[in-house]
């Protein structure tokens, strides 16, 4: 499966970002009021995730910014990477509101209070719309951004969490179960910590600069070792640029008798990752196999560093 890069217009969506958190803002404001005014936790407790799912549009709205500053002498690999931070943050933040809701759903448990269920089932419709229309317009723009999908989940989990608020109302309005409200509270609470947790694991591989979903580093040695001229190939590092950009350096070992060809072959390995798996970030150090590493390991490289060491005149490096 191949990883290839997206290209977006960085001012696509923009605008799309800015009425969101114009509509996540106003709302927050609406159910606070709702929520004081019914006496309704499980309002209050959506109004809190409206104020993150804004935070996390502003968070979001900035890192698409910054990710597409071109790299420079203080980022050499470029900014791309403040989106996948920005995802962390925004789950992390989930994370939190989901823990925070449960410990007030557990609180309202042991000391139930009186629900106006007409409020609730008022402003958690008016809460519906605004969570829909939040989420339509992020929702195109989470198909190529983790960043804007953290975001985006955001939404949905609001807009679920406003189904669940007008359930709330309306079984109070019909039949007084006040416990309702706690009740619904920390199903809202486990849907978002659900969503998170399945979530953030993907933020977290990339940082830690895992192999990116999708391609097997056997495959990828398998595919190297196909080339003509290639004898070996050792210290291979896999990992993501950033979302959708696949990187790999790795040390090359050519055929003796072919080391005159050192340059075609390692244009041709390049290619061949490029059209196989999408890697077109990739930077090779050749070695004839008269004078390669000794005792390499194939995946990462040797901690200790003498291992590899090899006469200073037989070793060659060619630029990537």
């Amino acid at each position: 499966m191949g990883h290839h890069r997206h290209q977006h217009d960085p001012k696509t969506g923009d605008a799309q970002l800015f009425w969101a958190v114009v509509a996540n803002l106003s709302l927050t404001v609406i159910e606070i009021v709702g929520g004081l005014l019914s006496g309704s936790l499980a309002l209050i407790a959506d109004a809190v995730h409206n104020f993150f799912d804004a935070v996390s549009l502003i968070i979001a709205y900035f890192a698409r910014k910054i990710a597409h500053r071109p790299a420079d002498e203080n980022m050499t690999f470029g900014y791309g990477r403040a989106e996948v931070v920005a995802a962390l943050v925004n789950y992390l933040s989930l994370i939190f509101v989901g823990f925070y809701l449960i410990y007030e759903a557990g609180t309202r448990f042991l000391n139930p209070s009186n629900v106006d269920g007409w409020i609730v089932v008022a402003v958690a419709g008016v809460a519906l719309v605004v969570d829909i229309l939040t989420a339509f317009l992020t929702f195109s723009l989470s198909k190529h951004s983790m960043n804007i999908r953290a975001a985006f989940l955001h939404n949905l989990a609001d807009a679920l969490g406003s189904i669940a608020v007008i359930l709330v109302g309306t079984l109070i309005l019909l039949f007084d179960w006040r416990l309702i409200d706690p009740f619904v509270t920390l199903l809202i609470a486990s849907y978002i910590l659900w969503i998170s947790f399945s979530e953030i694991g993907s933020a977290i591989r990339i940082l830690m600069l895992a192999r990116p979903d999708g391609l097997d580093v056997d495959a990828v040695l398998g595919e190297i070792l196909t080339i003509d001229g290639v004898a070996s190939a050792h210290h291979l590092h896999l990992w993501q640029m950033q979302e959708h950009e696949a990187a790999l350096d790795s040390h090359i070992v050519i055929e003796a008798e072919r080391w005159n060809d050192a340059d075609t072959i390692k244009q041709a390995v390049k290619a061949r990752l490029q059209s196989a798996f999408g890697i077109a970030h990739t930077t090779l150090e050749l070695e004839s196999s008269k004078h390669a590493c000794k005792n390499p390991i194939t995946i990462g490289h040797a901690r200790d560093a003498s291992a590899d060491k090899v006469a200073p005149d037989t070793k060659h490096d060619l630029p990537a």
